[in-house]
């Protein structure tokens, strides 16, 4: 989310410090032309729309930052983070939406580094910076989504921690604690202020569980709210040395159009400093398959295109995004759940469409491994369907394998499978295995622990009031 660090220059530039000043940090920001010999472009809109993205560029952390941070690695020079921000035509709104960078797409033709032309392909959003840089990367955001991207913001590592660092860190809440081998991040439970080193950390983790990509998108949404909410107190805003020090570690990374300059940016900043946290929608894109093989790519994440294509229509028609329809999504074959009297939802902290489960029936029992099955699903767990073959004989109670990785998947799963016994099985994925023993396992209703609102019948969006953390009392 270092992409945040470009929004709080805008911000602090209009804090009471001074046209003269502002229109200095023009000249100091780096310049690409993203729209040179764009066609074809979707027609522009009411409001403005700011493509923001992070590169995975490190060429200038430390080697202790490398070693503390778990930085080290070649970087792919791609777009380790993709957000499309709209403010609205009355500045008195903005919209954040996430845009997976593992999203399947066509990028498309486009000369390659030897001049030569490589056609339109299929590949991942992300490698349209790799393979063409900002230019590519516009086309095939537009192309996605047809919205018209009026700027291009892009920031890397180095100035998002610089950037923390001065505002003198960032609150962020988290009801668990949060721990990932990958990035080193190691939080507690509870309110935590977090430094730059930290802060990359926490928006970089996706190993906290089974939700990976979509569950950091989640992170990096709070993050965002929260930074914004910080640059924009006014204390911060009227203080004339840090925002020095703020320009000063943002202006060494940050690139933007030629067309983004001071008059945009005094702009954006007096808008971003109207806003309050009520009216800032942060949502990501709606996924219709989470983990869709490619060959010769890879995993990748498949948009759902009916709800994606109804979000990105209020984006061009200057609407709000809670308002867009959507149909509760259900996994293949899902049965709709038994609307008969029963126990109430059990809260669980990954919500169940994101937890993929495989019963096999070591019980004895005909028919209880698909009844188990069917119920799973009926709650919502992305279930697999019974396996060919004979499954393995239980020893009594019923066991969750599950990979440590995904400890949180399985602790919402064994919610659902009360008594369940949790075994952990390194290296076996995101997959959570049951294997149903003579216990006679029943399955609980579960639902996600506090999910985010969907105004009616829209799309999951929270606003920045919702993500902030609680002043102490």
């Amino acid at each position: 989310m270092r992409l945040a660090t470009g929004a709080a220059v805008a911000v602090l530039g209009t804090g009471g410090i001074g046209h003269a000043v502002v229109y200095g940090i023009d000249g100091g920001i780096g310049r690409v032309d993203p729209f040179g010999g764009l066609s074809n472009r979707p027609g522009g809109g009411r409001g403005m729309n700011v493509l923001l993205v992070g590169t995975d560029g490190r060429e200038k952390i430390t080697e202790d930052e490398r070693r503390r941070y778990h930085l080290g690695g070649v970087p792919c020079h791609c777009t380790d983070t993709m957000m499309l921000m709209h403010l609205s035509a009355d500045r008195e709104r903005a919209t954040v939406i996430s845009l997976p960078r593992d999203t399947y797409t066509e990028i498309p033709e486009h000369a390659d580094e030897t001049g030569g032309v490589r056609p339109a392909h299929p590949q991942k959003l992300n490698a349209a910076y790799a393979e063409g840089g900002p230019g590519l990367t516009v086309r095939a955001v537009e192309q996605l989504t047809g919205v018209h991207v009026d700027h291009y913001m892009e920031i890397d590592f180095t100035s998002f921690m610089k950037t923390v660092d001065v505002v003198g860190g960032v609150q962020v809440c988290t009801v668990r604690p949060l721990k990932d081998d990958y990035t080193g991040l190691d939080l507690p439970a509870g309110t935590s202020t977090l430094d730059g080193g930290q802060a990359l950390q926490y928006v970089r983790s996706r190993h906290l569980d089974g939700a990976a990509d979509l569950g950091r998108m989640q992170r990096q949404q709070r993050f965002l709210a929260s930074l914004i909410h910080k640059v924009s107190d006014g204390r911060l805003l009227l203080n004339p040395v840090k925002f020095q020090e703020v320009t000063s570690a943002v202006l060494d990374s940050v690139r933007a159009d030629r067309g983004f300059g001071a008059d945009q940016l005094l702009e954006l900043g007096r808008a971003m400093r109207k806003l309050r946290p009520a009216s800032a929608e942060f949502t990501s894109v709606p996924v219709a398959v989470a983990n869709y093989p490619v060959a010769q790519i890879g995993s990748t994440v498949r948009w759902d295109e009916a709800a994606a294509g109804k979000l990105f229509q209020a984006l061009r028609e200057d609407r709000p995004v809670n308002a867009v329809p959507r149909a509760p999504h259900r996994t293949q074959d899902a049965k709709p759940p038994s609307r008969r009297d029963g126990p109430a939802p059990t809260a669980v902290e990954v919500a169940p469409e994101r937890i993929r489960v495989q019963v096999l029936n070591g019980s004895g029992v005909d028919g209880l491994g698909r009844t188990t099955d069917e119920a799973l699903r009926a709650t919502g767990f992305a279930t697999t369907g019974l396996p060919a073959g004979a499954p393995p004989p239980a020893d009594g109670h019923t066991v969750i394998g599950y990979d440590p990785r995904w400890d949180r998947s399985a602790h919402s799963l064994a919610a659902a499978l009360p008594g369940a016994e949790l075994r952990p099985v390194p290296g076996q994925g995101p997959l959570m295995k049951v294997v149903l023993g003579t216990d006679d396992p029943r399955v609980r209703p579960v639902r996600a622990q506090d999910p985010p609102p969907q105004h009616g019948g829209g799309v999951p969006v929270v606003t920045g009031d919702q993500v902030i953390c609680p002043d102490p009392a």
